[in-house]
């Protein structure tokens, strides 16, 4: 499971030398050519990291961090920007951005920043054992900011449902019984005594995160002994 990163830069030659050089990383990379497709990418699909140009045909990159920080989004945002002013660094800094680059730059260089952005943010990104994102096809669940997407869609979760779901996914295979999960998420929710609360539960997280809740692809119903989330 690799991190995903937007790369918002509208010179084409500059933003596929960058995408080429992550995916060859083994990173998962999008590009967007403007702020607002930038933006608008951002809010929806949550990247873990965004490589941002000051200088946009649009609005320019400030005003991208500005807006993704007001609408709540804390991804890491390294800058670039084609001039050596300090001024420019400053006002991204203080902005929100957590570093910033000036064209031109190597891409070396690049990575290391990046590589190091992402440690500082996620430790080991998507390591399902611990990590702070967990990816099982197009599921994204994010353990930072408990949103769990599915595609382009965002699904909505309550409390209850979230804690079950990254229970399971953090450990695909593993089965859970109904006593064990219910222990797990008794203190998120007042739930009675009974076992199958967590059926309802279970049954509620499978409309909202499968294609068919009926033949499941991924919350699995282990026959006599509870739930698990399919193996990777």
């Amino acid at each position: 499971m690799s991190a995903t990163i937007l790369i918002v830069e509208d010179e084409y030659a500059v933003a596929r030398g960058i995408q080429y050089a992550l995916q060859q990383e083994g990173y998962s990379v999008s590009v967007a050519r403007t702020g607002e497709e930038g933006l608008d990418f951002a809010i929806r699909h949550a990247p873990d990291l965004v490589v941002l140009d000051v200088r946009l045909p649009d609005i320019d990159g400030f005003e991208v961090l500005r807006r993704l920080r007001s609408a709540g989004n804390k991804a890491p945002v390294l800058f670039l920007t084609a001039r050596d002013e300090e001024m420019d660094k400053v006002i991204g800094l203080e902005l929100g951005a957590d570093d910033y680059l000036t064209k031109p730059f190597g891409l070396r260089e690049l990575m290391s920043r990046i590589k190091a952005l992402l440690r500082r943010a996620y430790g080991d990104l998507a390591d399902a054992l611990g990590g702070r994102v967990i990816r099982h096809r197009d599921l994204v669940i994010d353990l930072e900011r408990r949103r769990v997407q599915r595609g382009d869609r965002r699904v909505s979760l309550t409390a209850t449902e979230f804690e079950i779901l990254r229970h399971l996914a953090s450990r695909p295979g593993r089965v859970f019984s109904r006593r064990e999960l219910l222990e797990l998420v008794r203190d998120y929710e007042a739930l009675e005594h009974d076992e199958k609360t967590i059926n309802v539960h279970i049954s509620h997280l499978r409309e909202k995160v499968e294609d068919d809740p009926s033949e499941p692809a991924f919350i699995m119903t282990v026959r006599g002994a509870g739930y698990a989330f399919a193996e990777r």
